[in-house]
């Protein structure tokens, strides 16, 4: 837009906005949907055009509505960081499906996401993205029917592959931080081998029955290894294949793996670098042990 739009636009928002109080008693003025949908330049067609709006709105001290829960402890500045954002996630399944969404819900700009598999009947139980209507769709387009509808300034990019450590460097280029949410230990550290070649982080996660565990790794930090040992040595699968992944463990390993991701790209909090955080639900436990 020329610079006299851009000014025009900035009015608009800011004549639509309106005050809310918070909590702490200062007030923020917020903007709807609606006028932000408004605003969106004809000429960019798709999520970056709404994005760009959200842009200004939080560059002119202004909320949009749908981030309001969102900013007393993002504030502007960190909600404005994750919509400038490119985030990959590798697995849509129980766990990629609940962070993918998750991500969107927040705000985040770009996801990348990557998986090679169909929805079938025994994802029901625990996959957010499967429904019965969806069965044998491939699974991102299952995501990119959803997450369309919950958050239209996203940008979605899909690809239905299994990917090796070449390829995840390619497809996840000038991503902030990666997600693994995949099932197989060697595709595991494919893709942290692809994190090492970006130089980004990884935030890990893994289920199995009632127990989870999320780590996030760090260049040059400790990596898979210390969890699974060497490379050469590790199995297909871990303990899933014994215990299988109740319906909620998932929901709760995700949810961490997308706070990691939110206080990484927000600034804020402290990761889990160098740790292993794992919770047993069964007894129940959790521990922090370093790596």
């Amino acid at each position: 837009m020329a610079d006299c739009d851009c000014e025009t636009r900035l009015r608009r928002l800011e004549e639509a906005s309106q005050p809310v109080q918070l909590p702490s008693g200062k007030t923020l003025r917020v903007v709807g949907d609606e006028t932000i949908r408004g605003l969106v330049d004809p000429d960019q067609i798709g999520p970056a055009g709404k994005r760009d709006v959200e842009l200004a709105a939080l560059g002119a001290g202004l909320c949009p509505r749908r981030y309001l829960r969102n900013v007393g402890t993002l504030g502007l500045d960190g909600q404005a960081r994750l919509l400038s954002a490119r985030v990959g996630v590798a697995g849509l399944g129980g766990l990629g499906g609940f962070v993918a969404e998750i991500l969107a819900r927040a705000g985040v700009g770009e996801l990348v996401l990557v998986d090679p598999d169909q929805a079938g009947e025994d994802n029901l139980n625990r996959q957010l993205l499967v429904t019965e209507e969806n069965l044998g769709w491939d699974k991102i387009e299952a995501a990119r029917d959803r997450l369309e509808r919950v958050n239209s300034a996203v940008s979605l990019t899909v690809h239905r592959l299994a990917g090796d450590a070449a390829i995840f460097t390619q497809l996840f280029g000038g991503a902030k931080v990666i997600v693994d949410a995949l099932d197989s230990l060697p595709a595991r550290f494919d893709l942290w081998e692809a994190a090492r070649n970006l130089g980004v982080p990884m935030v890990h996660g893994a289920i199995g029955g009632l127990s989870g565990q999320v780590t996030t790794i760090f260049p040059g930090g400790p990596g898979l290894e210390a969890i699974y040992g060497p490379r050469d040595a590790v199995r297909q699968r871990g303990v899933e294949e014994l215990v299988g992944n109740p319906s909620a463990t998932p929901a709760m390993i995700a949810a961490l793996q997308a706070q990691e991701v939110i206080k990484i790209v927000a600034g804020i909090g402290e990761p889990l670098r160098g740790k292993l955080l794992i919770l047993d639900t069964m007894t129940p436990y959790a521990s922090i042990i370093e790596l």
